[in-house]
């Protein structure tokens, strides 16, 4: 099997995607997508004790006092930027922090949803198309647009009517970025820190939605 062509560095920031087998819908209902999150955040932790499945299984007040342990400590494989979830594949923005955390978190999160979707399916084997695919951001410009090009995702791909309902889109980051989630986990800083505030981070966010859904419509016609 050939080698991954992008090499995953400590410190450096990288567009992480994939998509389910021949365009597989993976996330059918809030209970999916909902279950994805969770894990997201789980296995962003590098000293979890014990798998997610067994994890939901423990006493709520145990569960409540884990999770509290893992977000003090921040012991992580990977700063997670921004992420957003969509009927039949995913993006995240990370940093690797650890040396092969990238692919210690992905494929933690992936095996972890991967049980879950073929219990509830009653099928066998993978769900993705083999090994994510990454790309390296290179500058602070293409970080932000590649923030907004994931954040955008939901009106693009017609999950959402207007640029707007972005901010009640909860599958995605985006409303942790403007303040309606106050239960996230992204590091927002590297981001938000180029806005003066949140209405000019919105701003740059919408002035390129129509674009980017013309985009997609091209896309799908010549494809």
């Amino acid at each position: 099997m050939p080698g991954r062509k992008v090499i995953l560095a400590n410190n450096e920031i990288y567009h992480i995607f994939n998509r389910g087998i021949a365009s597989m819908p993976t996330f059918s209902n809030h209970k999916d997508y909902r279950r994805a999150i969770d894990a997201i955040f789980y296995y962003q932790n590098k000293t979890v004790p014990l798998r997610y499945a067994k994890f939901l299984k423990l006493p709520l007040n145990e569960r409540s006092k884990l999770l509290e342990e893992l977000r003090v400590k921040m012991n992580w494989w990977v700063e997670i930027i921004c992420y957003c979830l969509m009927p039949n594949h995913f993006h995240l923005l990370l940093k690797q922090i650890e040396n092969n955390g990238i692919s210690k978190f992905v494929g933690n999160f992936a095996n972890s949803y991967t049980r879950y979707f073929n219990t509830k399916q009653d099928r066998k084997g993978p769900i993705y198309e083999g090994k994510f695919k990454s790309v390296r951001i290179e500058t602070e410009e293409q970080l932000l647009h590649v923030q907004r090009y994931i954040h955008l995702n939901p009106y693009s791909g017609y999950l959402i009517k207007r640029p707007e309902d972005l901010e009640k889109f909860s599958y995605s980051s985006f409303p942790e970025y403007v303040d309606k989630d106050k239960t996230g986990f992204c590091s927002k800083d590297l981001i938000l820190s180029n806005f003066k505030n949140i209405g000019l981070f919105k701003e740059f966010v919408y002035n390129q939605a129509d674009y980017q859904k013309k985009l997609v419509e091209i896309k799908h016609l010549l494809f």
